[in-house]
């Protein structure tokens, strides 16, 4: 017999050969191993910032100012652009993964906002929904204000050339208004306004038109007769004192005295085509008084004077087209400071509240000014 070499575990180990099928299983351990490492290092580079982390946002609450705009209708995606275009946040991922992420999900409410440069996404969403971060221009229009004074004080408040509201409401036709109309008085609906820097003055016409005309929609008026309603609300208006319910009674009279055949009898209709405005009616003679030439002037023309005299608000707009029930023919305030108005039947009762008129006038001489 032959004898035979010891069989250890090395020398076993040195005499087995590798089959084809073991190389293969160690080059898809490998390449399972390199993509495992390759994940590993990029989940640490997503985690530690260099995709999609800190080092692809800005950290903080930024520095200097920048003007932002929401526009209309403007989402999430286009908000993200922006504000990198801006310079307000380092990459559009950041603040849209952020949006993704936020619940309830962030609503945006157009307009201008004061930012600042390299905020982090979370500081910029945080300011966009911020009220107290949106810049707007405020300006009050009162009742009863005529044409020329709104846009006086449109002008000042929007810091707006005066030339350019000049120019823009040299068009009235553009706005909607009745054919009638060769002004925009009546039609600049007196409110407060809220408007975003960079608004145009044809912009802010439109706006007081179109509230001037869901006023005239609000009180059932018919669009063929928004004009001869537009014209009493802005004599009732200037007519009236601080008591609503007067307004009513004030469209009353006018109504009744048209229906009769009388003139509207108005001295501050005739006091506007005269020139005369607020105080300055006090002051009117008897000649301008008397002046047929003025076609404001209804205490001797008929019907409605030719256009509006003032910007009326909603309530005068209201009560020019649905007058209280009343018999009144006259009305006179007895009481500049208060607007106590005294509403008569007949010319007897009439020349006496104004007597009592010309009596507060006489105690109270800093009245007329």
């Amino acid at each position: 017999m032959g004898s035979a070499l010891p069989d250890t575990p090395s020398h076993a180990a040195g005499k087995r050969r590798k089959s084809p099928r073991n190389k293969t299983a160690l080059v898809i351990g490998s390449i399972i191993g390199v993509l495992v490492l390759v994940g590993a290092v990029l989940g640490g580079l997503f985690y530690t910032g260099i995709i999609g982390g800190s080092q692809n946002d800005y950290s903080g609450g930024g520095h200097g100012e920048v003007i932002f705009t929401i526009g209309e209708g403007e989402i999430g995606d286009q908000i993200a652009n922006n504000l990198v275009e801006a310079g307000v946040t380092k990459s559009f991922d950041s603040f849209y993964q952020l949006l993704l992420e936020t619940k309830p999900e962030p609503v945006f409410t157009p307009g201008v906002y004061k930012l600042k440069l390299e905020m982090s996404s979370q500081a910029a969403l945080d300011a966009l929904l911020d009220p107290a971060n949106r810049v707007e221009l405020t300006v009050t229009i009162p009742e009863g204000t005529t044409e020329k004074n709104v846009l006086k004080m449109l002008a000042e408040g929007l810091s707006i050339p005066l030339a350019d509201f000049q120019a823009a409401v040299a068009n009235p036709a553009e706005y909607g208004v009745p054919a009638e109309a060769t002004t925009l008085e009546g039609f600049l609906f007196p409110a407060t306004y809220t408007f975003s820097p960079g608004v145009t003055a044809t912009e802010v016409i439109q706006r007081l038109v179109d509230e001037s005309l869901a006023a005239l929609d609000a009180a059932g008026v018919p669009a063929d007769q928004r004009w001869e309603t537009i014209i009493m609300a802005s004599v009732i208006q200037r007519e009236s004192g601080p008591d609503p319910e007067d307004m009513y009674k004030i469209s009353r009279v006018f109504h009744n005295r048209l229906e009769q055949g009388m003139t509207m009898g108005s001295d501050v209709t005739t006091c506007y085509g005269a020139g005369l405005i607020g105080k300055d009616c006090l002051l009117i003679t008897q000649a301008a008084l008397d002046d047929t030439s003025n076609l404001y002037n209804t205490r001797i023309l008929p019907g409605l004077p030719i256009g509006p005299i003032s910007n009326p608000g909603a309530v005068a707009i209201d009560a020019a087209f649905n007058p209280t029930e009343g018999p009144w023919l006259f009305f006179v305030t007895v009481n500049l400071t208060t607007g106590e108005t005294v509403f008569t039947e007949t010319a007897a009762d009439h020349e006496a509240a104004v007597e009592q008129y010309y009596a507060w006038l006489e105690a109270h001489p800093e009245a007329v000014g």
